[in-house]
């Protein structure tokens, strides 16, 4: 989603627009905190609510069902992708239904490892789990932590992008944009403004959102019938609206609005904000049988843009401090917003799929371990694309008096390129062979028939 927001002068006044997408408002709505988003018949973007005094009831009646196994804490699980299909195929062969610990990945919070073992021929997952339920906004979550989980759904998403025997997709992205016909109502609205004061505020906003219209949806590199897109407009514009004011995020951030300073801003300046991969993100062992993903794996970058008259945008190269001061306080702030926000949760833990699964298609280990991904690859069998469109977004707009200046915000974009993680470049070298060390650590040869999880 393409962050916009644009500055036109008169007097006094300073009209800031930042395009963004649905309702004002969003942190509470009628007393109630909004856990995410839902999607209409016509695939426009909409706010969902939930009480929040629900989520222990929910979380205390998943402990009671787990399996004690699948409950316990675990500093690292081990999934083997391969032996988990071979189960889901088993089960669906004898017509069962596949079971909350395969849908939920024995409760998975974050991909830490991948291991490769020619031995067994197993391609393992490996990172922190826990039990897990769902909160009342339909998230799977850690009963301990409050952490994201995991979801199947979102790793065949992601090793559909990067199959056995294919080159795979380049860049996973969403983007949210106004039509270049909004874009020029939109100027056309503030040119016929004139004179203003904080007393005009409703009729701005209502003008502004009616001029820019609704905003339309774009995904690339992926289904957009999945969760895994979802997810990625989301959080994408659930940023924005803590950028541009509209939502209080649980963890210090100080808005793009609250900081910037009509006189740093250039004429007609748009700005734009993408959740992109921290790339420098990926260590290897030498005989690259193991991969790690290191540190928080998500960065929120700014690029600048401007408008024209007739709703074009041109790059704009002047920098815009207080965005890029939001941007790296964002950045800095992630590790802490997802642990509280899990939708944030969820987007890193997209990344790192993306990324973990590039890798296995990078070193083949797809053909040498003569797993073909029959049932994952095959839509019709093991069915993902099951979700509603996000198509459109309607516009937000805050309006922030400055003493005499107005600036009115709308909300940008997540692009992930994650064969660019796997570059020469970027990738780190495991020197003192604690990797080899680990994957070492792992045994595979004992595991039960039908196993495909472990401690």
């Amino acid at each position: 989603m393409r962050t916009q927001s644009l500055f036109l002068k008169t007097g006094l006044l300073v009209i800031g627009l930042l395009s963004l997408v649905v309702q004002p408002a969003f942190a509470q709505i009628g007393g109630q905190p909004v856990a995410g988003v839902e999607i209409d018949a016509n695939g426009v973007l909409g706010l969902k609510k939930y009480d929040p005094r629900l989520s222990k009831q929910l979380m205390q009646a998943a402990l009671a069902k787990l399996d004690r196994e699948i409950a316990r804490a675990s500093d690292s699980r081990k999934i083997s992708l391969n032996r988990l299909e071979a189960s889901i195929a088993d089960r669906l062969a004898k017509g069962q239904p596949v079971t909350d610990d395969m849908k939920y990945l024995a409760g998975l919070t974050r991909i830490e490892n991948v291991f490769y073992f020619p031995e067994t021929k197993d391609i393992v997952l490996a990172g922190p789990a826990e039990g897990f339920a769902q909160d009342p906004a339909g998230r799977a979550v850690g009963v301990h932590s409050g952490r994201s989980i995991i979801e199947l759904q979102d790793l065949i998403v992601a090793l559909r992008a990067y199959p056995p025997g294919r080159g795979g997709v380049n860049v996973i992205s969403v983007s949210i944009d106004p039509t270049k016909e909004g874009l020029a109502a939109m100027q056309q609205f503030l040119a016929r403004l004139g004179a203003v004061s904080p007393n005009d505020d409703v009729r701005i906003a209502n003008g502004l959102r009616q001029s820019l219209g609704l905003q339309n949806v774009s995904i690339r590199g992926i289904s957009p019938e999945t969760h895994f897109a979802q997810v990625l407009v989301e959080a994408d514009y659930r940023m924005k609206l803590i950028g541009i004011g509209l939502e209080k995020p649980p963890v210090k951030i100080e808005s793009y609005v609250s900081r910037a300073n009509p006189k740093d801003v250039s004429r007609n300046a748009m700005e734009r904000w993408y959740f992109t991969p921290n790339y420098e993100c990926v260590r290897v062992s030498e005989d690259h049988l193991a991969m790690e993903l290191v540190g928080d794996g998500v960065k929120l970058i700014g690029e600048n843009e401007r408008v024209t008259a007739e709703g074009g945008r041109v790059n704009n190269a002047a920098v815009n401090r207080a965005s890029q001061a939001f941007v790296q306080q964002f950045t800095a702030k992630y590790a802490e917003l997802a642990q509280k926000s899990p939708v944030y949760g969820q987007l890193r833990n997209l990344i790192d799929l993306s990324i973990a699964s590039a890798y296995i298609q990078q070193q083949d280990f797809y053909s040498q371990a003569g797993w073909n991904m029959e049932v994952f690859l095959n839509e019709a069998t093991y069915p993902v694309e099951t979700h509603q469109v996000p198509k459109q977004v309607e516009t937000a707009v805050n309006v922030v008096w400055k003493g005499s200046t107005l600036m009115t915000p709308i909300g940008g974009g997540v692009n992930i390129q994650a064969k660019q993680a796997l570059s020469p470049g970027n990738i780190q070298k495991d020197d003192k062979g604690e990797l080899a060390k680990a994957r070492q650590a792992v045994r595979v040869d004992g595991l039960a028939a039908g196993q495909w999880w472990w401690d």
